[in-house]
């Protein structure tokens, strides 16, 4: 499989949320590294829209076990928010997961949204969301590359903060960073390895498929504009999308995965991801089809050898 203009096709990956049992979440995360994904990746909230009061599980504490029971899948959260974290403490979770995978993790990030993590922790509605984000990701990027840390800011303080051995990786963990408006970009383009995006952040799928790849096209213009403005080449940082949250039904078929995987290549992502198929609700999905479509695409994607995210 390539696109048109004879693009690359991305590397794929699976995003499983953990709400369930471990016999189950092993399971899956097994069969998905046997499928052949690239990476995985889980939400970290402590509960999300429509399924909270269900079943839900702490995306640290899920990715260390995964890490011990895969072997080869990179893993990462998708994505981890200032809303009910601090960036010491994670750091070292962070830190931890990256030792026990042997050097496997992806520190995804993002801005958050307001609702129900802020509120379980008694914070107010954050109304100086990048603000804030942005002085997350800069104590982050200090302390994951360095054993000992004092920082001092508007809204965060590090004293002395140990981080020892460190990460696997150096100079510290890769750091996926979702972003869609002009300062998240900017951000993205200063630290991050590799950006993400849903496209808009709204309901999955809500937006009809012209008026979605319109939406990514403006959001890959828009980083390549902030790579440029901050002396960076936009072709040295990765381009990350979830087609999940992006179109609707996006495995539906073998054709209809091969065709919007191109499309992403078309425009540049090094790295796509589709939701693993729930039973009801929210990403359902028939796990059949899942998987014709994603053998059909990972064989494709075995020829091209794209490094490693």
């Amino acid at each position: 499989m390539a696109s048109a203009d004879g693009a690359v096709p991305p590397r794929l990956g699976v995003v499983v949320l953990p709400e369930y049992d471990w016999p189950r979440t092993r399971q899956i995360w097994r069969e998905a590294e046997d499928l052949g994904f690239a990476h995985g990746w889980t939400y970290d909230h402590l509960s999300w829209r429509t399924l909270r009061g269900r079943p839900w599980y702490d995306s640290f504490t899920t990715l260390t076990a995964v890490a011990a029971v895969t072997r080869r899948l990179r893993l990462g959260t998708l994505v981890a928010s200032p809303n009910f974290r601090h960036p010491v403490p994670t750091a070292h979770q962070v830190m931890t997961v990256d030792q026990i995978s042997g050097g496997r993790f992806v520190y995804g990030i993002g801005a958050g949204a307001a609702g129900t993590d802020e509120a379980a922790v008694g914070a107010p509605p954050e109304v100086r969301r990048t603000r804030r984000f942005e002085e997350f990701v800069t104590i982050s990027d200090r302390l994951l590359r360095q054993p000992r840390t004092t920082y001092e800011g508007e809204r965060y303080r590090a004293v002395d903060a140990h981080l020892v051995p460190g990460c696997v990786q150096h100079p510290r963990v890769p750091f996926a960073i979702a972003a869609g408006g002009p300062r998240g970009l900017a951000l993205a383009a200063r630290y991050a390895q590799t950006w993400v995006t849903i496209g808009e952040a709204g309901q999955p799928g809500a937006r009809p498929d012209a008026e979605a790849w319109a939406l990514l096209e403006r959001q890959v213009d828009a980083l390549e504009r902030a790579c440029a403005d901050g002396g960076r080449s936009p072709a040295s940082i990765g381009r990350l999308v979830n087609l999940s949250r992006l179109v609707t039904e996006p495995y539906a078929s073998v054709d209809r995965f091969v065709e919007v995987v191109g499309r992403c290549a078309a425009l540049g992502f090094t790295d796509v991801v589709v939701n693993h198929p729930r039973e009801e609700g929210v990403f359902a999905g028939d796990p059949a089809a899942f998987r014709r479509a994603v053998t059909a695409v990972v064989q494709a994607r075995q020829v091209s050898g794209r490094p490693p995210l």
